[in-house]
């Protein structure tokens, strides 16, 4: 690789990790072609990447960004998963390691911090975005319905009070 092509993966990776909010890193031996294509398609669908790295060039790269203590992860043969979503990417990786052996989760990093694997896994284990999402607005809306029900139920009782000493009068009156 010449030195012009090296420095050009070491920005484009630069400015993935830049924008990324989660990195996973793998060590992919033993992977067929076919194994690691299909990684790369369902973290594709998920709204993530998923590159094989030469380590020196990724630690390269790392420098300046919020993923500058990773670094100590990069050895063997090492792969990386970028997204902008905390959760999706992860559990992804994650799934694919549980059905695969080979594929071995060997750490990550999160906006700034060092993920171990087992909080990699734990990350995983999140709900996503868009669900945390639907359980807020559901939260939020709980309490609305419920001062309703509650508000009306005064009237409600009101009516068939009323509607009680109506078949009362009418019973008496026959």
């Amino acid at each position: 690789m010449l030195r012009a092509e090296k420095t050009r993966v070491v920005d484009e990776l630069q400015a993935t990790l830049d924008d990324a909010e989660v990195v996973v890193v793998t060590h992919y031996k033993g992977l067929t072609v076919a194994e690691l294509t299909e990684l790369r398609r369902q973290v594709r669908a998920a709204g993530g990447a998923f590159k094989v790295t030469k380590n020196r060039l990724a630690k390269r790269a790392l420098d300046g960004t919020p993923f500058t203590a990773m670094a100590t992860l990069f050895k063997g043969p090492t792969a990386i998963a970028v997204a902008r979503d905390p959760v999706a990417v992860p559990k992804v990786v994650v799934d694919f390691a549980r059905k695969n052996e080979k594929l071995a989760i060997v750490g990550g990093g999160l906006k700034g911090s060092v993920l171990d694997p087992e909080a990699v896994k734990a990350l995983a284990e999140l709900p996503s975005l868009d669900v945390l999402r639907a359980r807020l607005v559901g939260l939020l809306q709980a309490p609305a319905s419920r001062l309703i029900g509650v508000l009306q139920a005064p009237a409600g009782q009101l009516a068939r009070v009323v509607k009680a000493f109506a078949e009362k009068d009418g019973d008496e009156a026959a």
